[in-house]
């Protein structure tokens, strides 16, 4: 009776792990791809609130502290244009941070299968 038992939730075992395997690049590259791209989102998105940078362009025209005459207005336009210059460069880096984590997860799974390979089989 236990090899019987044994053979029977061997298999099941046996199973769900090849299935694991054949599955999870499926997983990988097509659920797993799209929640980590709404997660990029959210972080991109998350890392505008922080720096602001919409706020400054939405307001680029309107003079600051409501002063309306012509130096007041020149003023607010030359740091609001240097805010959003530098806010710029804050945001450009955060999304060249967020495109190398994608460019990370695509190759992840390629370059660990490399590297089995190249540690199991000798002379590769």
């Amino acid at each position: 009776m236990d090899n019987n038992n044994l053979a029977i939730y061997g298999s099941k075992v046996l199973t769900e792990i090849v299935w694991g395997i054949i599955y999870f690049p499926a997983w990988w590259y097509g659920v797993g791809f799209f929640n980590f791209l709404l997660k990029l989102g959210k972080f991109i998105a998350n890392r505008e609130k922080e720096v602001g940078l919409l706020v400054w362009l939405k307001n680029i025209g309107k003079p600051m502290y409501g002063q309306r005459d012509v130096a007041g207005v020149l003023i607010s336009l030359f740091i609001r244009i240097i805010q959003i210059i530098v806010r710029s460069v804050f945001m450009l880096f955060w999304l060249i941070i967020a495109i190398f984590f994608l460019i990370f997860w695509i190759s992840l799974p390629i370059i660990v299968i490399y590297q089995l390979i190249f540690q199991l089989i000798p002379g590769f």
